[in-house]
């Protein structure tokens, strides 16, 4: 399975499209890019494969595996980056402004129903993160 994140960048937050063989799953909301610092930015775009993760405060969720100077990047819910996000990745079924979104369990509830199908098939899943386009604050 290949998913597809498709961003678009705002100084405030990311949001995004992510979709899997055309078809729409859930928007997405990130922390804005900061060069991939730790904690405070989105990840790079590239290519990562993703497995299945349980955490106390999480439970069952999704890490993002080999990002490059960075650990635990996960997708879980949050409706708001700024506040409640670290460098991980939360679908939300709505966009409300940049980095914001709603209903944000219910979306991450069909991504992880999607994914956990696909990874006890022992289908390997692969996220490809890509930009849209870039605003940028002169």
């Amino acid at each position: 399975m290949v998913l597809f994140l498709t961003r678009t960048y705002f100084p405030e937050g990311t949001n995004g499209k992510l979709e899997c063989e055309g078809r729409f799953i859930c928007y997405t909301i990130e922390l804005p890019w900061k060069q991939n610092q730790a904690t405070v930015s989105c990840i790079p775009e590239g290519e990562y494969f993703i497995s299945k993760r349980y955490s106390n405060k999480f439970h069952w969720h999704l890490e993002v595996l080999v990002v490059n100077h960075r650990s635990l990047i996960l997708f879980h819910p949050a409706n708001n980056a700024l506040l409640e996000l670290k460098g991980c990745i939360a679908p939300v079924t709505k966009l409300s402004g940049p980095g914001l979104g709603l209903l944000s369990r219910k979306a991450f509830s069909q991504l992880k129903a999607l994914v956990y199908s696909s990874l006890d098939s022992k289908e390997s899943v692969t996220l490809i993160v890509q930009s849209d386009f870039l605003i940028v604050e002169g």
